[in-house]
């Protein structure tokens, strides 16, 4: 670098104190909005880019799991093997469970944190684990000992599990009675033909061991949902004869549980892309397709690198199902399940249609789909997603149920492929979710439905109350108001933003693409999600993820005045509001001509004001924020120039 002469630093250091001795005083600017808001800083685990540290690991459950189906007593029993590997850098003396069924008894968190009122989250008290003939299994040593504390089960090992890639065995009995409420996420429905178990959460689950928190056991109270390791699955069902059971996954021996009818229209199914008919509405009671006409049959399902499965079991499901395409050239299979009550055109006679649509779209413009099938049970409860299965309530139709089965599929990718904690940060899985569902919608068969993200203006009620909260307030104790927008719209939104209005199709796409490549099947925090959209995008975004994500405050950018000056004009802004923007201006000139201008956020890092000019030869007849009315800002009034033309 050049040196400096003596004659030059004295005349900058008269021209800086001589000028502000006479002239104003420095104005505050804003940087403290632009600074870093969170440690985001890399270590060996995680780097500052937002990928996976030279050192990251994570452990791995492999299940296997045998269970019979009662539907007598609403009751289920079985063993559950778990083959847990210790990745970790640490020795393991115990491992914590999952026991979720245990938040449906009087004595719970869950019910005892469950309004009088009640709320979505209400359940059935009368169920819980009964565990027996527990044998927690290291190398040679077993022990026998666990404690249970409410969702939540301690296993201990007589040796400990050893670091960097120990394993132990847990196995055990359990059996419990199926709730029929069970918290709008799974249970019992009666319908004509039968009863439709929905079997979520339905075996003891090992909790997550990781790089952040250590042992992330949060219990089972309503509103928060799940954080679960990777691994394999080998399940068998064992329901009576006349039941059709889907779950997730591969069913290994259709021979077995398939009549060779069914099996021929699975196979026409399996290369149709129009939706083929494995039971018939007519063929609900008529045993004569079944595989068995008495006792019992055990489905035998298999599935790899998954965080959890779930199932359905009913004698009264009519079923059909379709090829699902993929961008690498293979294919999946879309199927539904439904009873007669939910059957139509205008209802769950679409949902496989709908199931294949949302799966294709989600592959194509994101991510491949990367299990066998894709499954929509009719059920009692509103809408709820395990990999490779959907809940979707049974009485829903038309758009409804278009946007239930988007949706519920759409958490496939967010947080069955990408892993993050729902647990805790529900606006990583439900928001995320609630974005691409936006793209899917428009996409669905040329616009046949609306996305409730094309008028996020409609919204500003909400983004001024009072009682507005966070996105990054922990979901059970966000007020049940507010969940839909602290987990759902309002990340979403902030997606919105980024794509269409900050970065740009390309430059978010190729970030957002990157990190859902990049932490499949691994477990982003917050700030990896940040640092790996900056580092992607080329964007530093601390202003919009302090502002947007982990603040209350609100966008109101105004376009203050217009004046002529010397044949240009100046266009003077303001920032009223808490969180800064780039600006998009649309010039409409006289002579009908338009013209967008576009100004960087960096214009508010210097203060709350900012002047413009343009150099044009034009008339300027009207300037206009935010033309395409993508954010959300929270007064349309300072909007446009003159004043006396408004657009809403």
């Amino acid at each position: 670098m050049k040196l400096f002469s003596r004659t030059a630093v004295v005349l900058m250091l008269i021209c800086t104190f001589g000028y502000s001795s006479y002239g104003q005083e420095v104005k505050e600017n804003n940087q403290s909005n632009f600074d870093e808001f969170m440690d985001r800083s890399g270590n060996r685990f995680r780097s500052a880019s937002g990928e996976p540290g030279e050192k990251y690991w994570q452990n791995e459950t492999d299940y296997e799991i045998k269970v019979t189906l009662d539907d007598e007593t609403h009751n289920i029993s079985g063993n559950v093997v778990l083959t847990y590997t210790n990745n970790s850098p640490q020795d393991l003396d115990f491992i914590w469970m999952h026991l979720e069924q245990n938040r449906f008894t009087p004595d719970s968190r869950g019910t005892l944190t469950t309004p009088i009122s009640g709320n979505r989250y209400n359940g059935d008290v009368d169920g819980g684990y009964k565990i027996s003939n527990l044998e927690a299994k290291v190398k040679r040593s077993t022990s026998s000992h666990y404690i249970v504390n409410d969702t939540r089960m301690q296993v201990f090992f007589e040796k400990p599990i050893r670091a960097n890639g120990g394993t132990a065995t847990i196995s055990m009995d359990f059996e419990y009675n199926i709730p029929v409420k069970g918290m709008d996420r799974m249970g019992r429905l009666d319908v004509k033909d039968g009863t439709i178990y929905a079997m979520a959460q339905w075996y003891p689950r090992a909790a997550v061991y990781d790089d952040v928190d250590g042992w992330n056991i949060e219990p089972y109270l309503g509103a928060g949902e799940f954080y679960l390791d990777y691994g394999n699955y080998d399940y068998e069902i064992t329901a009576p004869y006349d039941h059709i059971v889907v779950g997730s996954g591969e069913l290994q021996n259709p021979r077995q549980v398939l009549s060779s009818t069914m099996r021929d229209r699975m196979e026409r199914a399996s290369k149709s892309d129009s939706t083929v008919f494995i039971v018939k509405p007519n063929e609900v009671n008529d045993l004569s397709i079944r595989a068995k006409k008495e006792g019992m049959l055990t489905w035998h399902f298999k599935m790899e690198n998954t965080r959890d499965i779930a199932f359905a079991s009913s004698k009264a499901f009519i079923w059909d199902a379709a090829k699902i395409n993929l961008p690498g050239g293979n294919t999946a299979m879309a199927q539904s399940v439904y009873p007669e009550e939910s059957a139509g055109n205008d209802a769950w006679g679409r949902s496989t249609e709908y199931t294949k649509a949302s799966i294709e779209h989600y592959s194509n413009m994101w991510y491949e789909y990367p299990y066998p099938v894709a499954v929509n049970v009719a059920a009692a409860v509103g809408g709820m997603e395990y990999p490779g299965v959907s809940f979707c309530g049974w009485q829903a139709e038309g758009e409804s149920l278009w946007g239930v089965t988007d949706h519920e599929f759409g958490h496939n990718w967010f947080p069955m492929i990408v892993g993050s904690n729902e647990r805790r940060y529900a606006w990583m899985d439900e928001g995320f979710n609630t974005f691409i569902n936006h793209y899917s919608t428009k996409n669905f068969n040329n616009g046949e439905y609306a996305s409730s993200l094309d008028q996020t203006r409609r919204m500003v009620g909400w983004f001024t109350s009072s009682t507005r909260e966070g996105i990054n307030t922990y979901p059970d104790a966000t007020n049940l108001k507010n969940l839909g927008m602290t987990a759902y719209y309002k990340p979403a939104i902030g997606l919105l933003l980024l794509r269409e209005y900050i970065l740009g199709h390309e430059r978010f796409d190729n970030a957002f693409r990157s990190y859902i490549e990049t932490w499949a099947y691994k477990h982003p925090q917050p700030a990896d999600f940040f640092n790996h959209m900056e580092n992607v995008a080329g964007e530093n975004l601390s202003w919009f993820w302090k502002g947007w994500f982990y603040g209350t405050g609100n966008i109101d950018i105004a376009l203050e005045d217009v004046q002529e000056e010397d044949g240009n004009y100046i266009i003077e802004l303001s920032n009223k509001g808490d969180i800064p923007m780039p600006v998009e201006l649309k010039l409409t000139f006289e002579n009908g001509s338009t013209e967008n201008l576009r100004l960087p956020v960096e214009i508010w890092q210097r203060g709350d004001t900012w002047s413009h000019l343009l150099e044009t030869e034009k008339t300027l007849n009207k300037v206009e924020l935010d033309p395409d009315k993508i954010i959300p800002d929270i007064n349309f009034s300072n909007d446009v120039w003159p004043k006396n033309i408004y657009n809403n």
